[in-house]
């Protein structure tokens, strides 16, 4: 009854809970997957089909990053974009060895209209786990929604930049596009298939984007020929022209 109440509640001032039972039973399903985005990550670069990724919503380079061990290994070229000024530094401490990187300090913003993100200030962090530094959003109700006080958040102006803009600073090329913007992912991803004719393959983590967004982007993906997938919280898409048996050659089903 406690939690019907605090669900109509929730619902009232516009927040959704999550049943910690459906998180877990994910949890559980994707420690014994067939197979997982390590997988396909490691069969993308192991048979040099990404050699020039974009990463966006980068962070520090380390934390719950699962794209950092390939980038240290096979040395595509990259361009790694964090918005919060912090991380950022943090970023390029993390790959100080690494030569083939180039560094962002923006958020990816379509029109203009992200110019300021909520975080959790520095000296509050502590009250809560790691993944709470990983959860700055344009939405200040994404952070209440993972437990943050409202006292425990602050803003940060940021530079923006469009998808289409960064990836023509970098002459168009990018084999892969890796997003991790807490909300913001499938705005980004519409923008670049609405506005662009480049298909890279995409990885966005899809779970906190609206439905009407959503929507809207899968049947973007359908007409501009893509096939996609999830793994765990994110969203595998891959162009039609590749050939994903042959191209991944992962030795799983997919």
């Amino acid at each position: 009854m406690l939690s019907k109440i605090l669900k109509k509640i929730a619902g009232i001032y516009g927040f959704k809970l999550i049943d910690k039972d459906l998180i877990k039973n994910n949890r559980l399903i994707a420690e014994s997957n067939l197979y997982s985005l390590q997988d396909i990550l490691e069969s993308l670069f192991k048979n040099k089909i990404i050699n020039q990724l974009i990463q966006i919503g980068s962070n520090d380079g380390k934390r719950f990053d699962i794209i950092n061990e390939y980038i240290k290994i096979y040395s595509p070229n990259c361009v790694l974009v964090e918005p919060i000024k912090t991380y950022f530094d943090q970023l390029k401490q993390n790959y100080n060895q690494q030569k083939n990187i180039k560094f962002e300090n923006l958020a990816i913003s379509v029109n203009n209209e992200v110019n300021f993100l909520f975080k959790v200030k520095e000296s509050k962090t502590k009250y809560y786990d790691e993944h709470i530094k990983g959860i700055t959003s344009f939405d200040k109700k994404h952070l209440k929604k993972h437990g943050v006080k409202s006292s425990h958040i602050e803003i940060e102006k940021v530079k923006n930049i469009s998808i289409n803009n960064l990836i023509e600073k970098y002459e168009n090329k990018v084999d892969l596009l890796i997003i991790d913007a807490e909300g913001y992912d499938g705005n980004i991803v519409i923008d670049l298939l609405e506005n662009s004719n480049i298909q890279p393959i995409i990885i966005y983590e899809y779970i906190h984007v609206k439905f009407n967004i959503f929507s809207h982007l899968i049947e973007l993906l359908k007409d501009k020929k893509y096939s996609y997938f999830n793994i765990d919280e994110n969203l595998i898409c891959l162009p039609n022209k590749m050939n994903i048996k042959s191209d991944l050659d992962i030795h799983y089903p997919i």
